[in-house]
């Protein structure tokens, strides 16, 4: 039996969230994001919608049909994105171990956490809490040590729940467990299953690895060890980032340099913050400048040193600014990126160690 605490984050009805968070007249209401044409097809569903089984990728018009009332929101695509880096900078911040499934869903690995408690249950619920104080929006987590389990946990308390599968639960849980919930089984796969009396983890389990195997192919050993637990794949982070920004888009044009300091000294920290966070910082600044004209430009410089405070980093920003500044040019957008990211230490007053107590 492995010892890895693993944690499967997905967040509740994401792209409708944001949308109600946007306009909150729509709380308590059937939404639906997406499908706006009449050949459309539905991007997600809130909680209220689903009452009367309007799910995602549903064709507009069934949806419609099963929910006369139900409200189209058209989907704002670029907002998703943004929260969900937010989203994705409090995982980094407690490990690098980050396998993101979607905007709003990933795998983390916690068995060596980099703060917080050796625990990966009190490590997903801090998580979910720092979720919503940050964005005003819930998650649900799953709680195992392997990624299956894990994923089909965090379904089970919806929404904004949690559920903890401990390592001497797994095999109980995996036996109860609707044979349409493991990974790889469709349509036609449930048929096939039923049709060989298979409904549940502990009918697969009743199988050996030879019957499996003539059944589904390379597909039954999957099915062999799943049915008892086995699942050793790792949570597989992507790329190492190589860059860490922000930007505003300004609601009217700006032209003066002073309005123009203020929001730079806004944006530098926002970007701190998310750096600090991750335990990162960057050798290299670089500003952006996007004009009423939409043409724009990008300066940057480079040190020895990783930058080392908000304040540094905020006016190297404006000497960049004030540098590339013209007072007949209206501006629209203003960005700061830091890049040459090296990992940094930061003590902060009153820190405590974490001890392990062994607690899963």
């Amino acid at each position: 039996m492995n010892d890895r605490k693993i944690i499967h984050i997905d967040m509740d009805a994401f792209y409708a969230s944001v949308e109600e968070l946007n306009d909150p007249s729509l709380k308590n209401k059937p939404i639906a994001v997406g499908g706006t044409s009449k050949r459309g097809v539905l991007a997600t569903a809130n909680y209220e919608a689903r009452k009367y089984g309007v799910r995602s990728a549903m064709p507009t018009h069934l949806a419609l049909k099963k929910c006369p009332h139900l409200i189209l929101v058209k989907p704002h695509f670029d907002q998703y994105k943004k929260i969900s880096l937010q989203i994705r900078d409090i995982f980094y911040s407690y490990t690098d171990l980050v396998e993101p499934l979607s905007l709003d869903e990933a795998f983390l690995d916690v068995t060596s956490p980099k703060r917080g408690p050796h625990s990966a249950t009190l490590i997903a619920e801090n998580i979910r809490k720092e979720i919503f104080k940050e964005t005003g929006l819930t998650a649900s987590a799953g709680v195992s040590n392997c990624k299956f389990v894990a994923k089909v946990a965090s379904d089970y308390n919806k929404p904004n729940g949690i559920t903890i599968v401990p390592p001497h639960e797994i095999e109980s849980f995996i036996e109860d467990l609707d044979i349409e919930k493991f990974f790889g089984v469709g349509k036609a796969t449930a048929k096939k299953m039923h049709a060989n009396n298979i409904f549940k983890g502990k009918d697969i389990k009743s199988y050996s690895l030879n019957q499996l195997t003539k059944l589904f192919g390379k597909t039954g050993l999957f099915f062999y060890n799943i049915s008892r637990g086995i699942d050793e794949r790792p949570v597989v982070p992507h790329r190492t980032r190589k860059s860490l920004g922000a930007e505003r888009t300004f609601e009217e044009n700006k032209f003066e340099l002073n309005a123009l300091l203020h929001s730079l000294d806004k944006i530098s920290d926002e970007v701190w913050s998310r750096a600090t966070k991750q335990n990162i910082s960057g050798k290299t600044i670089t500003v952006k400048i996007k004009y009423a004209d939409f043409t724009q430009v990008t300066r940057s410089k480079t040190f020895n040193h990783t930058i080392r405070s908000s304040d540094e980093l905020y006016h190297i920003a404006k000497d960049i600014m004030s540098d590339n500044f013209n007072e007949n040019l209206q501006i629209r957008l203003l960005g700061i990126t830091l890049s040459k990211l090296e990992g940094i230490t930061i003590i902060k007053a009153g820190t405590q160690l974490s001890i392990d107590f062994n607690v899963f």
